[in-house]
C-alpha cells in the first residue's frame, strides 16, 4: 500500500516507468513549467492570474532511422511548451481538467507522440498545491478529425450568420439542408427585435447584448430541431467533427477570451468567430455592412 501512494504521488516520469508495457517506449518530459494564468470556476478567481505548474511527460515512438543529430527528426520539448501556451491563450478555462485534457489532446496530434501525462497544479491557492494529472494515449483517444499519421485533419467550416428576417423566412429549412449538405455549418444570430435594458454602463450593457443575442439563438433552434445551440468551444468542436449544426452562443466565449472582441455589433462577433474556428467563410444575411481585412472570405448571402 506504501508504494501504491507513493507513486500516485510521484512525479509523472515515475509513473510513467511503473505502467510501461513490455516494449517501453522513449520517454520526453518537462518539468516545473510555472506559468501565470487566469483561471479557475471562482468569481474571485477572474481576472486575478495565478501561478500554474506543468509537469509532463511524453512517450514517444522510436525513430524509425538514424537521427544523424537532426532536430527535426525528433518530437521537440518546444511543441509541449507551445502545446500550454497554445492552449492557455484560446480561452480562459475554469477547470484543471478541461485544460490538461487540451493539452494531452493537442500534444498526442503529435506524429511521434504515443501516450501523455499530464499534471497541472495551482501554487497560489492556500499553503498547498491543487492540482490534477491525466493520463491519455493515441490508441485510447477518440478524437476524431486525427489521421493515421496522427496529423489533425482540417476542418474549416461555413459560418452563416441569420438577421431576423432571414430566421423567420419560410425558406429557412431549405437553406438548412443545403448548408448541412455542404459540410460543417455554424449558424450565429442578431440581437432580437424585443427591448432590452439600456444600462447606461457598458461592460453590463455589453453582458446584456449578448444574453440577449443567446435568446435570439434559443429562438432559432426552436424553429429546427437540427440547430443546437452551443457555448463552448469544446462543444462546437465535438459538433464540427462529427457534422452536427451548430447555433452560437456566444457569452461564454467572448467573456472567456484571453484577447476577445469587445464590439457587441453581432457581425462583427460572427467575424470574429469564424477566424477563431479558421471557417472556410463567413456568409451574412440582412443589409448590413460587410466587414473588410478579415482573415476569412466574407459575403453576402
Amino acid at each position: 500500500m506504501t508504494s501504491d501512494i507513493g507513486l500516485a504521488f510521484a512525479h509523472p516520469e515515475e509513473r510513467s516507468v511503473a505502467s510501461a508495457t513490455a516494449d517501453p517506449r522513449d520517454r520526453i518530459s518537462l518539468r516545473d513549467h510555472v506559468v501565470e494564468v487566469d483561471i479557475g470556476a471562482f468569481q474571485q478567481e477572474r481576472g486575478h492570474p495565478q501561478r500554474v505548474m506543468f509537469n509532463v511527460v511524453v512517450e514517444v515512438r522510436p525513430a524509425p532511422a538514424p537521427l544523424n543529430d537532426d532536430v527535426d527528426r525528433i518530437l521537440s520539448y518546444d511543441r509541449i511548451t507551445e502545446a500550454i501556451a497554445a492552449e492557455l491563450a484560446a480561452e480562459r478555462l475554469n477547470l484543471l481538467e478541461t485544460l490538461a485534457e487540451r493539452v494531452a489532446e493537442r500534444i498526442l496530434a503529435e506524429p511521434q507522440a504515443m501516450r501523455a501525462f499530464v499534471r497541472i497544479e495551482k501554487l497560489d491557492i492556500g499553503p498547498y498545491k491543487l492540482g490534477v494529472e491525466i493520463v491519455r494515449s493515441r490508441a485510447e483517444a477518440a478524437v476524431q478529425g486525427i489521421g493515421q499519421d496522427g496529423q489533425a485533419a482540417a476542418l474549416h467550416p461555413v459560418v452563416v450568420h441569420l438577421d431576423n428576417a432571414a430566421m423567420a423566412d419560410p425558406g429557412l429549412k431549405g437553406w438548412l439542408d443545403g448548408w448541412q449538405a455542404a459540410g460543417p455549418v455554424i449558424l450565429t444570430v442578431g440581437l432580437p427585435d424585443l427591448p432590452r435594458p439600456d444600462t447606461g454602463h457598458k461592460p453590463t450593457q455589453r453582458r446584456v447584448d449578448l444574453l440577449a443575442i443567446e435568446q435570439n439563438a434559443w429562438a432559432l433552434a426552436a424553429r429546427d430541431p437540427r440547430c443546437v445551440v452551443m457555448a463552448s468551444r469544446t462543444e462546437i468542436d465535438w459538433a464540427i467533427k462529427r457534422g452536427q449544426m451548430v447555433v452560437w452562443a456566444p457569452s461564454k466565449m467572448v467573456l472567456d477570451a484571453v484577447d476577445g472582441p469587445q464590439s457587441r455589433d453581432p457581425v462583427a462577433l460572427a467575424l470574429w468567430l469564424a477566424e477563431t474556428v479558421a471557417a472556410e467563410r463567413l456568409i451574412v444575411h440582412g443589409n448590413v455592412a460587410l466587414p473588410a481585412g478579415s482573415r476569412v472570405i466574407v459575403q453576402r448571402a
